[in-house]
């Protein structure tokens, strides 16, 4: 058992004197490990400080061109990308609103009057803000237009959390999918606009259509689930005028 010692305490027998020595040996030979163990970090240092310092200047390096890309390449890259998409753009808002469309579609996609299209935005500004919007309007251009693998393709490469386009996009894909007879695919997708975003527009319009789609594919319970979800949650949505008649033939095949 240690015993403690005051300060200034001199051991008297041989025993007691044998212990201080093999004690200030012990903590000798700890201070002696520190510094061997110093020195070779120490050198190890010095071998190869050419190294890290090089390391260090290309980190260094990376960082200031990442920040100069972004900030004198990609930046008026995406402005430019933006302006040369107004047209493209307004073609593609007109014919949504029932102006010439399949013609202002495939305006929207390929271009005109000497600007780009969607398609050309894709091409030239990969990578900008304006390139994944360019995805979402030719995707739903080409859905459009009927043309159901390239909207497919396209919405796919879109990207977004906005709380609209997100699950429209998604469901645009699910409509795709419906449209060549891929029941289960669209459903997945009808899913997967549901939960991208609850809103009071699209969650009704995507919870009819995944009913829809599960009525066909045989899964009733979870056809009922979606409809009593618009009829509980979305009551005054156009949709939730046509729940209860879906439900009484789903209660009437059961």
């Amino acid at each position: 058992m240690a015993t403690y010692k005051k300060r200034g305490y001199k051991p008297k027998t041989k025993k007691e004197k044998e212990v201080v020595v093999e004690e200030n040996s012990t903590t000798a030979e700890v201070f002696n490990t520190l510094d061997e163990g110093a020195s070779k970090t120490e050198e190890w240092f010095v071998k190869n400080q050419n190294y890290i310092i090089g390391a260090i200047a290309v980190i260094a390096l990376i960082v200031l061109a990442y920040l100069g890309y972004k900030k004198f390449v990609a930046e008026p890259q995406g402005k430019e990308a933006l302006n040369e998409m107004y047209q493209a753009k307004k073609y593609f808002e007109d014919a949504a609103n029932g102006i010439s469309s399949d013609s202002l579609y495939t305006l929207s996609l390929n271009g005109g009057e000497g600007k780009y299209g969607m398609l050309d935005i894709i091409s030239e500004y990969g990578g900008t803000s304006a390139a994944n919007q360019a995805n979402y309007y030719a995707g739903m251009a080409y859905l459009n237009l009927k043309d159901y693998q390239n909207a497919i393709t396209y919405l796919s490469d879109f990207n977004s959390n906005d709380k609209m386009l997100d699950p429209i996009a998604k469901g645009g894909i699910g409509d795709a999918f419906a449209q060549l007879e891929q029941p289960s695919e669209a459903l997945e997708y009808y899913e997967k606009a549901i939960n991208a975003n609850t809103n009071n527009f699209t969650t009704p319009i995507y919870l009819l259509k995944a009913a829809r789609m599960a009525i066909d594919l045989g899964e009733n319970q979870k056809a009922s689930e979606y409809l009593n979800r618009i009829k509980s949650e979305f009551s005054t949505s156009a949709e939730a005028s046509q729940v209860d008649v879906l439900i009484g033939k789903l209660e009437a095949s059961l």
